[in-house]
């Protein structure tokens, strides 16, 4: 198998709604924006412990999300906050959760890297590299078992692939056919490892093929490509097809987290990647062909800011937990 180019977005020269456009654009907005105040609110130490931005992989969650149902499960990574706004947790539990607050959706108990909603089907938020790949095989078993057509998207990083709870849940996967798509977003570093050095194969596409698993690669910056190549993926997986693996090319513009000092890569590499920032990218897309304008643009930015303003003030109204409830939630046995 020979790497193939990434897939292009036909829908780009002729066939984009324009309403469906301008949303994943909004959504995108959404996640740049509420991303931006988080870099804010740490550096006021409103938000502790680690942080893990997604800013420049927007178009990652944005077009996989846009071809799930409401009852399609995702399970993600530690730089989950994009996947879980585009998956539809509101932004104010979200931000509540980031400081710690008793109103977040783990109640102030797992902070960024540990976002979980049951209602969404949203099952983490998993510090754990490659901790949440065998998950999501076991919840897509469960929706196969019970005759459920529901599809689990499992996102995961290029440093998950090295990790051995990668290889054995692509194979159980394929010999059971769960419906699963294994979503890898190569960000092309692996905490401050380039996927060069870390992978003696880095076709990352090849290795999941190994599995008897159906696998190619998308331009994870063009939204429009994300989303064609993921529904293509959910189609097949939806209609009995088994797994299928998708490697998502994209790059993130700030360092592996807050903590992270960002000395691995060359300046001149990550301005190059943020002229494929994908949120221009689309907007581009939308006057090209008469969908936008900068009036509407203006206004769908300062909707965007208003919406997370009001998910800033709905997390700092919300309480602590108080002392007398730490211990809920908590399990332990003692020995005899």
């Amino acid at each position: 198998m020979t790497r193939q180019p990434p897939l292009v977005a036909v829908a780009r020269s002729r066939d984009l709604d324009p309403e469906h456009g301008l949303d994943l654009l909004r959504t995108m907005l959404v996640i740049r924006s509420f991303e931006e105040r988080c870099v804010e609110l740490y550096s006021a130490a409103q938000i502790r412990g680690f942080l893990h931005l997604y800013i420049g992989e927007e178009a990652v969650a944005t077009g996989v999300t846009a071809t799930l149902r409401e009852d399609d499960a995702v399970v993600s990574t530690y730089r989950e906050h994009g996947h879980a706004i585009a998956k539809g947790i509101g932004l104010g539990p979200i931000m509540a959760e980031m400081l710690g607050k008793v109103d977040g959706v783990s109640r102030g108990r797992g902070g960024s890297m540990h976002l979980f909603d049951a209602a969404t089907r949203f099952y983490g938020g998993n510090a754990i590299v490659a901790g949440g790949i065998p998950l999501a095989v076991g919840v897509a078993l469960a929706d196969q078992m019970q005759g459920r057509d529901r599809v689990t998207v499992c996102f995961f990083g290029d440093g998950a692939v090295d990790e051995g709870a990668f290889h054995e849940s692509l194979n159980l996967a394929s010999l059971w056919q769960a419906p699963v798509l294994f979503a890898c977003e190569n960000n092309h570093y692996a905490m401050g490892m380039a996927l060069e050095r870390a992978e003696a194969q880095p076709d990352l596409a090849l290795k999941a093929s190994g599995y008897a698993v159906p696998s190619w690669r998308v331009d994870g910056m063009d939204v429009l490509a994300v989303e064609e190549a993921t529904r293509r993926a959910v189609t097949a997986i939806r209609a009995g097809g088994g797994p299928v693996f998708i490697e998502y090319d994209t790059y993130r513009f700030r360092a592996h987290s807050m903590y992270d000092p960002d000395l691995y890569r060359d300046p001149a590499e990550v301005e190059a990647w943020k002229r494929r920032d994908p949120i221009p990218a689309l907007a581009a897309t939308l006057r090209e062909h008469g969908h936008l304008d900068d009036d509407a643009m203006a206004v769908m930015e300062a909707e965007v800011a208003a919406e997370i303003d009001e998910a800033v003030a709905f997390a700092e109204a919300s309480p602590l937990e108080p002392l007398e409830d730490l211990e809920r939630f908590v399990t332990s046995e003692v020995a005899p």
